[in-house]
């Protein structure tokens, strides 16, 4: 192994969050396990990366938009200036901590197949001790408050790792099996068969939410987004009806409930017009499930409608671990529900496009595959 590796990065110091965009490809040191050195290694591994999905996140970094204080804060705590980017990822074991295995059910080896959860959890706070580790009062995020996998060698704790059947789900669909969590995690707050729901936000966790909802039985699944081009992968996702979000979007969606309103909303982007909409498009004793994520102080006119109305609300972030895991795990390994094709040819388009070769990054063209495509994916 050489001493030098590739990798995607951020550094305060060499870019500049005011002063660059993009991720900065650049030589990293090769990780390596030193147990006498740091005793927390023999806690974790270190991973060939094989293939890395780029999420909702990631864009977000890349046009600095997201997480400065979080990424500054936790490189300033490190002492150091470089981040290595990314956190979705499908890799092979290839060195293993002397005690690897001792917080894990599921037992790994060298060459074993992973991917794994982006959120690393303390395990002492109190929602970890109560099975909550999804809300973790210290996690670490990869890729944000702490190194994450846009590189060709990375280390991890080895319990954040889940092993993933390659006879089964295909390496690029096993490596974005975070983001496909967070959608299971989403509509698993409710029971989606015989529901109508509507997904506000058609990006690359939404079309998955549309796909698991279908598999579950929903009734009637509505999709609503600004982008026609990711309307129309709804669709071929299983959405029965698709609606360009405009200041009379409510309206449309109670017309196609007779004016009764949907049982479940799940609302997937993050702008507060779309999770306004929410509340009003769902029905009297609904449900709102909500995922999208934006900074900033939201103002709730009508806020009475939301007790008045009955509405039950849900907050999502991140995937349970790894029961979340072993849910998607299942429903990807059963071909004959079809999600997995279809997420290949819808979503990832037989890779045409969509899969891009690490080593030849660069900005330019990558800027351009982010706008082309709602989910693409590094090989390396």
């Amino acid at each position: 192994m050489a001493e030098e590796i590739l990798g995607l990065t951020f550094d305060t110091k060499k870019d500049g969050w005011n002063t660059s965009a993009g991720f900065i490809k650049r030589e990293i040191a090769m990780p390596v396990l030193d147990e006498q050195k740091n005793p927390k290694d023999a806690f974790c591994v270190v991973l060939k990366i094989t293939y890395a999905g780029v999420c909702g996140t990631d864009r977000g970094i890349f046009k600095r938009e997201v997480f400065k204080n979080l990424i500054e804060s936790s490189l300033e705590n490190e002492q150091k200036t470089t981040r290595i980017l990314g956190h979705e990822f499908l890799g092979e074991v290839v060195l293993l901590g002397s005690k690897a295995n001792e917080q894990r059910s599921q037992k790994i080896s060298i060459g074993t197949a992973v991917s794994g959860d982006s959120h690393i959890t303390c395990g002492q706070c109190y929602q970890c001790k109560i099975g909550q580790n999804n809300v973790c009062t210290n996690e670490l995020i990869l890729g944000i408050s702490i190194d994450g996998i846009f590189a060709q060698y990375v280390k991890l704790p080895a319990k954040n790792l889940f092993a993933v059947d390659l006879n089964l789900i295909r390496p690029q669909i096993a490596s974005i099996m975070d983001p496909f969590g967070n959608a299971m995690h989403a509509v698993s707050k409710f029971q989606p068969k015989d529901q109508t729901v509507a997904v506000f936000g058609t990006g690359a966790i939404g079309l998955f939410a549309i796909a698991i909802l279908k598999h579950f039985g929903a009734k009637k699944i509505i999709a609503i987004d600004v982008n026609l081009e990711n309307l129309k992968l709804a669709e071929k996702m299983g959405a029965d009806h698709s609606l360009l979000a405009d200041e009379s979007i409510a309206k449309n969606i109670l017309s196609l409930t007779e004016n009764i309103g949907i049982d479940v909303c799940m609302e997937m982007a993050g702008p507060l017009s779309s999770v306004l909409n929410s509340f009003a498009a769902t029905r009297r004793g609904g449900q709102v499930v909500l995922f999208g994520l934006k900074d900033g102080d939201f103002t709730i006119p009508k806020f009475s409608q939301i007790i008045t109305k009955g509405l039950t609300i849900y907050g999502v972030i991140g995937r349970r671990i790894f029961e979340t895991w072993e849910a998607s795990h299942n429903l990807l390994c059963d071909k004959s529900n079809g999600v997995q094709e279809k997420i290949w040819e819808v979503i990832l388009k037989k890779g045409e496009g969509t899969i891009i070769d690490f080593n030849s990054y660069n900005k330019e063209d990558f800027e351009k595959s982010m706008k082309e495509y709602p989910k693409i994916i590094f090989k390396l």
